[in-house]
């Protein structure tokens, strides 16, 4: 379907465009039907979850600043949430969609129309399913462009791809579902894919291989987003190096590379210079582990094709790149430290210098009984039966507590604990992994973007790691892969009041219980309150 797609200005993919107009402002509108659909993947016809039929589901095209309506229809058989991810959504929880924690999933049969409100972010984001597993095929690319009139960075590219990293079983994700709930490793995965197609390296995908056209000479923006459901992946292209200038939709200190990683809910933007001899090359993608060979890993290999124009007799098979091996950990947090924000005088960045708020974060993978649990300082978190949003808005009691541990408990608890922030104040979070549960964790925050000050390997020292911060440039980003028992200190002002969910991006550890809350408290002006609900929440 995305076979040979090229993208260039405005586009809109197999969707309605309406105009919403509220209050004096034209608001573009945007029609998401969710329905089964059959697909054909593997050899295997299977029936799957989709946005308006379509693997990735629609881009969603924007200028920075603008606000969009989604209007969402769930004519599937399953209830379902979207989360419009690293879209900081100002006093606008409601639209942000994870269950029980903002709102009430959308039933079959029912509809939402959600409100989307572009802020500071200008480049690549995307959207996804955000209850169960279905983000394994309920999923699409956000591109924000800038503002009308202004430029890149860099020079304009002579054409622009999404590029979307996925998993994909052959078996119902239902069923792999249960198997998390249960406590459980899901399946591995059958093939990752590249804008929904496995490629040709696996049985019954030659035909359906994603390719883009290139011309030598020429520069393309590849908008590269991990959609995939457990996995951080190595991707590369081969014999051609790409210049990383973006990452979560801000923009950062131009570097070349041989590959990038990219974790789950990560996005990269890149520039691929067409400067080799016309051929066929392939891109690809497989997983990095860490240290050790978490769950049950998916070591295939997807791949799509750069075909360069012209006249020439191509090479009988794409020339494959050299990816780094599954655990190569260096290489990951080589690629992962290269990271700067551009931090120049059209593109500053404010890096909080005083701390309100120190925290400390322990993300944890232990068995107990016959199952196995995940945990954020020794509280894996249960979902309620209302939404946190909801209960914290209307002042429901016994839904939540605000008890949650700054530090570690010394006995693991299911509770539903939730952390409460005085508005505006400055949060300092030390994020570690010291459970050697193989990979490193992809920390996703909902409703802020974060400064990433530093990170390491090993325990964490509060005498003499805070001396390597990084003050002058860090990385502003929605999305941070914690090394493998190691650690990453963010920053950020709590300016955006509300219910934000902060949990791991490996969707099994979300369910297991990875996962908490930060309830931000209303400010003294209007512009620091939380806005009132919509009239067509979704029931409980």
């Amino acid at each position: 379907m995305l076979s040979n797609m090229k993208v260039s200005g405005f586009q809109v993919l197999c969707f309605l465009l309406l105009l919403y107009v509220s209050h004096g402002e034209a608001w573009a509108r945007y029609k998401f039907v969710v329905e089964e659909v059959p697909y054909t993947r593997l050899c295997n016809t299977t029936k799957i979850l989709t946005v308006n039929g379509q693997l990735p589901g629609p881009t969603l095209y924007v200028h920075k600043g603008e606000t969009i309506i989604v209007d969402v229809y769930n004519k599937g058989n399953h209830n379902i949430t979207l989360h419009w991810h690293g879209v900081a959504q100002p006093r606008n929880p409601w639209s942000d969609g994870p269950e029980y924690i903002t709102q009430c999933p959308i039933q079959p049969g029912k509809k939402f129309s959600q409100k989307i409100i572009f802020s500071t972010e200008e480049g690549t984001l995307w959207w996804h399913a955000h209850s169960d597993l279905w983000r394994a095929t309920v999923y699409g690319a956000v591109v924000i462009y800038p503002k009308i009139g202004d430029t890149y960075p860099f020079p304009k590219p002579a054409a622009e791809f999404p590029i979307l990293l996925g998993e994909w079983w052959t078996e119902s994700i239902a069923k792999e579902y249960n198997i998390v709930d249960s406590g459980s490793d899901p399946n591995a995965s059958d093939a990752y894919t590249i804008n929904g197609q496995p490629g040709d390296l696996y049985n019954c995908s030659k035909s359906g291989t994603f390719n883009i056209a290139v011309h030598k000479g020429l520069t393309y923006l590849l908008r590269i987003i991990n959609a995939a459901l457990q996995d951080v992946l190595f991707f590369s292209i081969a014999d051609h190096n790409v210049t990383v200038v973006a990452s979560d939709a801000s923009y950062l200190k131009p570097f070349s590379s041989s590959f990038i990683a990219i974790s789950p809910g990560q996005t990269i933007d890149v520039l691929l210079e067409a400067n080799q001899s016309p051929n066929h090359y392939y891109m690809a993608a497989r997983i990095y582990t860490g240290v050790t060979a978490a769950g049950n890993p998916d070591y295939t290999t997807t791949t799509a094709i750069i075909k360069y124009s012209g006249k020439y007799t191509p090479s009988s098979s794409p020339i494959l790149p050299s990816l780094p091996y599954y655990n190569d950990s260096t290489s990951f947090l080589n690629f992962t430290n290269s990271f700067r924000s551009l931090a120049d005088k059209k593109y500053p960045i404010d890096v909080p210098k005083v701390v309100d708020v120190s925290l400390d974060y322990l993300f944890s993978v232990t068995p107990e009984l016959s199952s196995t649990v995940a945990s954020v300082n020794n509280v894996s978190f249960v979902n309620p039966a209302i939404d946190i949003l909801q209960a914290y808005y209307y002042g429901i009691n016994g839904v939540y507590d605000t008890s949650f541990p700054d530090t570690t408990l010394q006995i693991l608890r299911h509770k539903t604990k939730v952390k409460v922030l005085d508005y505006n104040s400055t949060v300092e979070i030390v994020l570690r992994t010291t459970d050697g549960a193989g990979s490193s964790h992809p920390i996703h925050l909902h409703g802020y973007s974060f400064y990433v000050l530093g990170s390491g390997t090993g325990t964490f020292d509060n005498e003499t790691d805070p001396s390597t911060y990084n003050l002058i440039d860090p990385p502003f980003q929605n999305t941070i892969a914690v090394p493998v028992k190691g650690w990453t200190t963010i920053r950020f002002k709590a300016n955006n009041p509300g219910v934000w969910f902060m949990h791991c991006h490996f969707d099994r550890h979300m369910v297991w219980g990875m996962d908490t809350v930060f309830i931000v408290k209303n400010g003294n002006s209007t512009n620091g309150k939380l806005s009132a609900p919509p009239p067509d929440m979704p029931p409980c």
